[in-house]
């Protein structure tokens, strides 16, 4: 085969896996917010799957992420679907931020609420899930917060709730399965809580992945102590071993927490977080 020829099919190829790629947008109060998702094509896709960049990424750069996931979504009746921040950034529940979405008190539940309509008649999906990484993990934890009825469950990486005096989101209190994957060494999301700087962004205090850990738990009436298991240490060369604790009982949401130790603002290489993020929610 010469150059050329291979040079050729590569670029076919690579327009063929850009085509299948859908970008669509929402009016919502005067803001085109959009979104991307591969087009399922005639394939059945119950599960909707919203993934939320972080502070200052876009949705493109979350496909990238979840390459492994979207592999199975057809077999797992899938519809991974990553929206993109207002300006970059989310307006979550960080009463603090400075970033533009915040100041402007930009419509999250509106934007979302208009996505799963879209998709609900669009491919007839039923059951809506969130993760986000960071400040999408941030995003998570207010549609967990104020959208409950909407979700069956959420994953946020590397996030931390709102401290009490940093949260302005209103709460509607239902309990929800959520799971939380968090480093102990993270610098900017601290395990131990505290004030959040990203560059020219500040976000305020946040608290502890305990405290955080132990909202959800509350919430959903557990009490005791959780059950506590170590994870294969499949990659030793990175640093990190993670530990899982998990409130389970019939009839209440399942809560999680996977505590990296020794992790970073990043992922562990012993898992791939959104996999496991979906293993949570097919539990659910």
């Amino acid at each position: 085969m010469s150059k050329l020829t291979l040079l050729i099919i590569t670029i076919f190829y690579a327009s063929q896996v850009q085509a299948q790629v859908i970008t669509d947008s929402l009016l919502i109060e005067g803001n085109y917010r959009s979104f991307h998702f591969t087009d399922p094509g005639d394939s059945k896709r119950e599960n909707l799957v919203f993934v939320m960049h972080g502070s200052g990424g876009n949705g493109m750069g979350m496909m990238k992420a979840t390459a492994k996931l979207e592999e199975k979504a057809k077999a797992e009746k899938l519809l991974l679907v990553y929206p993109n921040g207002y300006k970059n950034y989310w307006n979550e529940c960080r009463k603090a931020a400075t970033s533009t979405a915040n100041i402007e008190n930009i419509n999250e539940n509106a934007f979302f609420a208009g996505m799963i309509d879209y998709f609900s008649k669009k491919y007839n999906t039923k059951k809506v899930f969130a993760m986000g990484t960071s400040g999408g993990g941030h995003m998570a934890y207010k549609l967990a917060l104020t959208m409950p009825e909407r979700f069956k469950a959420v994953t946020a990486i590397i996030a931390n709730l709102p401290d009490t005096n940093n949260l302005d989101c209103i709460e509607v209190k239902r309990p929800i399965p959520v799971m939380i994957i968090n480093g102990t060494d993270d610098p900017l999301n601290l395990y131990q809580g505290g004030m959040m700087v990203s560059g020219n962004v500040t976000f305020g205090y946040v608290r502890s992945t305990d405290r955080t850990f132990a909202y959800w738990a509350n919430l959903a009436g557990y009490t005791g102590e959780p059950v506590k298991e170590k994870l294969p240490d499949t990659d030793p060369a990175d640093g990190k071993i993670i530990e899982r604790f998990t409130f389970k009982k019939k009839g209440k949401p399942e809560v999680a927490l996977l505590k990296v130790i020794g992790g970073k603002h990043d992922y562990p290489n012993d898992i791939d977080v959104h996999e496991e993020a979906w293993k949570f929610f097919k539990r659910q």
